[in-house]
């Protein structure tokens, strides 16, 4: 007496629900260069690893005697598997079932797969590529009604973003709540020629809206690529894999566990001679900013997030020592590197990602103050500066700041927590104050200068006497900065901070007091 037949009967279930949506509708799905969901998480994980939840959900047909003859599966995979050794849960649209819409999926395999990485504390990884949502108004004929919606297993996509790495990629058209399900990420991805996204497709625009849009026109990486709605864009699916997992290895698996360490050649007492003439002499002429980075942090560990949007402000993770840390910098090619609307939103979302999962942050700061003007007025970057100071200030984890050129204003006061501990230190080409100096002296000075007979001379000698006035080392002579440094010195002396701020970290696990949003 042996359960082998019901065993037999496991096994042709399993093999059913791998042909997915049927070889016309898999060969059809390849003709357009995509890989099926199986293919992409066998292409993601570690080799072997993928242990799959909920194979069995679907829709089967029965015949006389009980047994399946045919069975369509959910066209939402979820299970768990290593990437680089580390366990995380996967969640995947199969779009050969339905489009990946949820009429042709089974809900509670969506919400396990969220339940699944908040209780096991495990990353989460979402290949998105469907809807994802409420499916087809064909499904209001199967139940005979509508309802009102809700938004399934949000709480834990909320909870999530507080607790655990989020990912999301965005594999094919996405819309409704499979583009939001993208959005509630830490990090996210769309492919070149592949991806769209948008609240709702064509159809429903053309409805809603009245005019004619493309798929691309609506949602494409065009339109995507300097929105804020996503943070990368990739050339193919093979690539956006290489960022998932790259971006993985930066974070802690959760909250309660350290950033991982990483083995690095790099030399920690290396001194780059480049970085002595990194900045120009001509406070008007920008440098390029990752040449810089790049020779501070541990070769080749840089990794940008959100390269086109708010691209005053560069943002991402690196190594220092074999640690990861998060780092922001201005681009002086951008603005001046100055704060808009749109930087400031970039700041405060990467600030609270590094507070969240604990990460040492390296400000490299060149920062003119918010960028002014009847158009950044209008977007309220007053505001949106404010909320990237206060998150800025709000953060507890160690901040170091790394002085290159200009702290002005609002915008450069904010760019540290001005009343804790001053980690800073400044390289002999700061340059700061309330005002540049250039602009503030015909502020401070326009009734004599209106009523000189030669205006141009007297700016001048107000100039000149304001050039050894704002010299740095006249700050430091009243402790205003704390150092000044050889800019060769900056990495041995970053390293040495990072491991000041690893022993501390411990201090630090657990949830964050304000938990970040999407």
């Amino acid at each position: 007496m042996s359960w082998q037949p019901e065993v037999d009967e496991l096994k042709r279930l399993e093999r059913l629900a791998h042909k997915m949506g049927g070889a016309k509708n898999v060969a059809k799905h390849h003709s357009k260069g995509r890989y099926t969901v199986r293919e992409r998480i066998d292409k993601l994980l570690d080799p072997d690893t993928f242990h799959e939840t909920g194979a069995l959900a679907g829709k089967a047909s029965y015949d006389e005697d009980g047994k399946v003859k045919d069975f369509q599966p959910a066209n939402f995979l979820l299970g768990t598997g290593k990437i680089d050794g580390r366990k995380v849960v996967v969640g995947a649209d199969d779009f050969t079932v339905r489009g990946g819409a949820s009429d042709g999926a089974i809900l509670g395999k969506q919400v396990y797969s969220e339940l699944m990485a908040s209780e096991l504390q495990l990353p989460m990884v979402r290949l998105v590529d469907g809807t994802g949502g409420g499916g087809s108004v064909k499904s209001f004929s199967d139940i005979n009604a509508t309802y009102v919606p809700v938004n399934p297993a949000w709480d834990h996509v909320v909870n999530n973003m507080g607790k655990v790495p989020v990912v999301a990629a965005t594999m094919g058209s996405v819309a409704g709540l499979g583009a939001a399900r993208v959005a509630a990420s830490h990090f996210s991805i769309m492919i070149e020629d592949t991806s769209q996204l948008f609240v709702a497709g064509p159809q429903v625009v053309k409805h809603g809206r009245g005019y004619e849009v493309t798929k691309e026109e609506l949602g494409g990486t065009d339109v995507h690529r300097s929105s804020g709605a996503v943070d990368n864009i990739v050339q193919s699916e093979e690539e956006a894999f290489e960022q998932i997992r790259t971006f993985l290895s930066y974070l802690p698996k959760n909250v309660w566990e350290l950033p991982p360490w990483q083995s690095s050649n790099d030399q920690v007492d290396r001194k780059d001679e480049e970085l002595i003439s990194a900045i120009p002499r001509n406070r008007r002429k920008p440098y390029k900013i990752r040449k810089i980075l790049e020779k501070i942090f541990d070769h080749e560990s840089t990794f940008e997030m959100g390269k086109y949007y708010g691209r005053g402000t560069v943002t991402g993770f690196a190594r220092l020592n074999s640690y990861p840390v998060g780092y922001l910098a201005s681009d002086p090619y951008i603005l001046a590197g100055g704060l808009t609307a749109e930087s400031s939103e970039k700041i405060e979302r990467f600030v609270d990602l590094c507070q969240t999962f604990h990460l040492p942050i390296v400000n490299f700061v060149d920062q003119p103050g918010m960028v002014i003007g009847v158009e950044e007025e209008r977007k309220g970057t007053i505001r949106k500066g404010v909320r990237a100071i206060s998150a800025i200030y709000q953060a507890t984890v160690p901040m170091i700041e790394i002085i290159l050129r200009k702290v002005f204003g609002v915008g450069g006061a904010g760019m540290i927590n001005g009343h804790g501990l001053h980690q800073r230190y400044a390289w002999p080409s700061g340059d700061w104050g309330s005002l540049p100096i250039e602009g503030g002296v015909q502020v401070a000075y326009r009734r004599e200068l209106e009523e000189s007979e030669n205006p141009e001379q007297l700016l001048k000698s107000l100039m000149d006497d304001m050039e050894e006035i704002r010299s740095p080392f006249r700050t430091a002579e009243s402790f205003g900065i704390e150092e000044i440094i050889d800019p060769r010195d900056t990495r041995p002396l970053l390293c040495e901070c990072v491991d000041d701020a690893y022993r501390l970290l411990p201090q630090h696990m657990g949830p964050s007091s304000h938990t970040m949003r999407p």
